[in-house]
């Protein structure tokens, strides 16, 4: 098998893995990481996305050859808890989650947004998070929170 070489989190990263297997297996079960989730499985509920560069991808579909050489971002890449990205701040200042298993990927599915569209009005944070399914029902507090953030963020 080839090592696949990418950036993971902004560390250069090799893996010694079959290139067909998907990345959210790759990265759960070879590099430890827990942020993505396996949800459906069929690239519908968003639970398992990464940042592929600046979009939002699933990773439970994305074969690990796809991604030689470029830039990935999990939840645990975002932000952490000394120095949490504003996003992650904004969900918590909204209660903008209940079980937590959708979140790490609605909150990659808001970064990309972000890159793409730093002040997003409602009816695009909506459309930006429609691939993701919450079935908490925390909809509303979610696009508060991917609201509050991108103000957060264009303050001087």
């Amino acid at each position: 098998m080839p090592d696949i070489r990418f950036r993971l989190n902004g560390v250069e990263t090799t893996v010694d893995a079959d290139p067909d297997r998907s990345l959210l297996d790759v990265l759960r079960a070879e590099l430890g990481l827990a942020g993505p989730h396996f949800g459906c499985g069929a690239s519908e509920c968003g639970a398992c996305h990464v940042l592929l560069g600046d979009r939002a991808v699933t990773s439970c579909d994305t074969p690990l050859w796809s991604v030689a050489d470029k830039d990935i971002t999990t939840i645990e890449g975002l932000g952490n808890a000394e120095r949490p990205h504003p996003l992650q701040r904004a969900f918590i200042a909204e209660q903008a989650m209940q079980c937590g298993y959708c979140v790490a990927g609605i909150l990659i599915s808001a970064a990309a947004l972000l890159k793409q569209n730093p002040a997003p009005d409602e009816a695009a944070v909506r459309a930006a998070l429609d691939r993701n399914l919450c079935r908490c029902g925390s909809h509303n507090r979610m696009v508060r929170a991917v609201l509050r953030a991108a103000d957060e963020m264009a303050a001087p």
